[in-house]
């Protein structure tokens, strides 16, 4: 398949929703240590109040999803409770975020690692998903 311009080198983009803005940035950090090295996807923090505060920010989700948007998807990776609830809120309201964005269900840090290294090496957005997704899976013992 020929890509168009505009979807040469593009890659799915993902938003790290966390309550705070410390637990958000930490996340991508390591995350961005971890995937290897290289060119990385698209990837922003969006943890936080305004105000700094814990909580979430409808409208730094909505920028941040803008910011990583190339085209190929953006998926949004909420830590808990009412981040959650701020994202599904974004997604129902339809034209807050990007096209072809949607709710990754998948744990906080493992699935953030597990979808930037996928999403860095061109995955479409279904692969990114189910790679976090697998996340889930991940033993300990």
């Amino acid at each position: 398949m020929t890509e168009t311009p505009s979807e040469a080198g593009a890659r799915v983009g993902l938003v790290l929703v966390s309550h705070s803005a410390q637990v958000a940035e930490s996340v991508l950090r390591l995350a961005v240590g971890l995937s290897g090295g290289g060119e990385v996807a698209p990837l922003r923090a969006a943890g936080g109040t305004p105000d700094g505060g814990f909580g979430t920010d409808a409208d730094a989700i909505a920028a941040a999803a803008e910011a990583v948007d190339q085209g190929r998807g953006v998926l949004l990776l909420p830590d808990l409770g009412s981040a959650v609830l701020t994202v599904r809120s974004l997604l129902a309201e339809g034209d807050e975020l990007p096209a072809d964005t949607e709710l990754l269900d998948a744990p906080f840090l493992e699935g953030a690692v597990a979808a930037l290294v996928t999403a860095s090496s061109g995955a479409d957005r279904s692969a990114v998903a189910e790679a976090a997704r697998e996340a889930y899976d991940y033993r300990k013992e």
